[in-house]
């Protein structure tokens, strides 16, 4: 933390100054900076203490810059944690800020190509169309004439970013250390899929390497365009991609114009979002209007892959139950799905059982296509919060990728139901994996599986066996709050020793008054003065230390 105290400094005055200095003070920040000889400022503005408390959140987020910014973006996603209004304010939060200058960008891309890039480009637009915190996006044309678009990155973000990161990692452990009752919601995870998240879109190369493997995913679909990446170009400051010529998807008036079949267009896109998910197991996290094109023939061309999610395939199998529990309205298979998401957290299952089948009778009476998985999501995840469950971060995603897409379609077309899209590709995954090939498959890796254990066995029996002989057997207990504990009790000892030793003192410097000889003081002998002297100060620093204990 101590190459970081400047930032921490400024961290800590902000959420002091919208009304966050109880968690401050809880989580021993002030200390830290008090014994750094920095100074805080503990008012809050009378005017800031009267918004709400997710506004100020907000506020704050924004006012600490891109990486805080990218946190209130993830947990905007959070609705099985959060309640409407906070996600509401949490969506608010963008990126876009003054452009850099051209000409600060410019030495990075020239040492990255070796060349003065007028060698290496034929025209570069000096002024960005697009600007965000992270990176900013110029047009240009290569030297044979091919239209691109240059992603920079602002070339004095790393090092912020990598200390924002790691003051969060400290502080979301100190959040589970100190405040049990967070732990449920995982803040060590949430950090962890925000260090992902923004390393990913740091690294510009990354990018680049999405875009190859969404386009061979799609090779041979002539409905959906993925922009070309121009590899000699590209490196981790710089991302140089084939512009896309057709109309942006927020611009709905122009597309009419321009006689493009917006229901054919919100068809072609469901799907090839849902393809993504249940068929790719990795898919574009952001699917909304800013990051899609509408091209000749009505084709879809998918922009910004900067955010791409994946799932393990057994996610993927549980994605697909859950679909298609929500899809049959079948409760009890929802149970199951869920309780394997709430992993080692306590469930009573009667309730959460219960409130599932209120959810499932509320659409009974709706006829398939007439439910929007949006508000079911929202109702589900409603459900979690209530009964103390989380969604696994790595699902929150999907879930803000599926509203999305949602909310996109029927901008499109009024009549859009996702659950006319997904019924088709969930029935295609589930004949999939009951097939007779992919049983087969199952069974010879449950075979090979067991074969393993069973062989391996004898060698990890005779390991756990010699190391016992050895006394080198260990068993790891993870006690949360062992450490702050043992600071207690030496606090305590602490106070206890000091207090034995004052009482010493009081009763020594009481018989040495009593004593005729020796150097005085005021008619007084000297050493018992001292004494006294010296335990009245013991006594001030015992009670300090005692009202303070109290404070923390």
């Amino acid at each position: 933390m101590v190459r970081d105290l400047p930032r921490l400094h400024e961290i800590v005055s902000v959420l002091i100054r919208y009304g966050w200095g109880d968690v401050v003070r809880l989580l021993g920040l002030a200390k830290t900076l008090e014994r750094a000889g920095k100074l805080l400022h503990w008012r809050t503005s009378d005017e800031l203490a009267k918004l709400d408390l997710p506004v100020r959140i907000r506020m704050a987020m924004t006012d600490l810059g891109p990486t805080f910014v990218k946190l209130g973006q993830i947990l905007s996603t959070r609705v099985d944690v959060f309640p409407p209004s906070w996600i509401a304010e949490f969506e608010q939060l963008h990126s876009n800020v003054p452009p850099v200058p051209f000409e600060q960008l410019r030495p990075g891309l020239e040492t990255k190509y070796g060349l003065p890039l007028e060698e290496v480009f034929d025209a570069i637009e000096t002024v960005p169309f697009a600007a965000a915190s992270i990176a900013q996006v110029h047009r240009a044309r290569l030297k044979d004439g091919t239209a691109v678009v240059l992603k920079l990155r602002r070339p004095d973000i790393v090092p912020k970013v990598e200390a924002d990161l790691r003051i969060l990692t400290h502080l979301a452990r100190l959040i589970e250390s100190e405040m049990p009752e967070s732990r449920r919601y995982r803040p060590v995870q949430i950090v962890g899929q925000l260090k992902r998240s923004l390393m990913n879109e740091m690294d510009l190369a990354k990018e680049a390497r999405n875009l190859v493997v969404f386009a061979r995913a799609f090779q041979g679909d002539d409905t959906v365009i993925i922009p070309h990446a121009y590899w000699d170009y590209c490196g981790e400051l710089v991302n140089v991609q084939q512009e896309l010529q057709g109309i942006p998807a927020n611009e709905l008036g122009r597309a009419v114009a321009a006689g493009m079949d917006l229901k054919l267009l919100a068809a072609r896109g469901a799907d090839a979002v849902l393809k993504m998910i249940l068929m790719q197991g990795h898919y574009h996290a952001d699917p909304h209007p800013g990051n899609v094109m509408f091209l000749e023939g009505n084709r879809v061309g998918i922009l910004d892959f900067g955010m791409v999610g994946r799932l393990t395939e057994v996610r993927r199998g549980q994605i697909t139950d859950f679909l298609g529990a929500l899809i049959k309205k079948d409760e009890g298979a929802l149970l199951e799905v869920l309780s394997i998401w709430a992993g080692d957290a306590e469930i009573d299952e009667d309730k959460l059982a219960f409130d599932l089948t209120e959810i499932i009778y509320s659409y009974d009476d709706l006829p398939l296509r007439e439910i929007r998985i949006g508000p079911l999501l929202s109702d589900v995840t409603a459900v979690l919060r209530e009964n103390n469950l989380a969604i696994p971060p790595d699902l929150t995603l999907l879930f803000k990728a599926l509203i999305t897409l949602e909310g996109f379609g029927h901008q499109l077309d009024p009549d859009f139901h996702i659950v006319d899209h997904l019924e088709p590709f969930v029935l295609e995954v589930m004949e999939a994996r009951y097939s007779p090939g992919a049983i087969f498959l199952r069974a010879k890796r449950s075979l090979r599986e067991i074969g393993e254990m069973v062989t391996g066995l004898p060698k990890d029996v005779a390991r756990l066996l010699r190391q016992a002989r050895r006394g080198r057997m260990r068993i790891d207990l993870d006690l949360k709050r062992l450490d702050h504990f043992g600071q207690q009790i030496n606090h305590a000892a602490n106070r206890l020793t000091m207090g034995v030793l004052t009482a010493s003192l009081v009763i020594g410097s009481s018989i040495i008054m009593t004593v005729k000889g020796g150097p005085e003081l005021f008619g007084l002998p000297f050493f018992g003065l001292l004494g006294f002297l010296m335990a009245f100060f013991n006594s001030i620093g015992i009670l300090w230390s005692i009202w303070r204990s109290g404070k923390e």
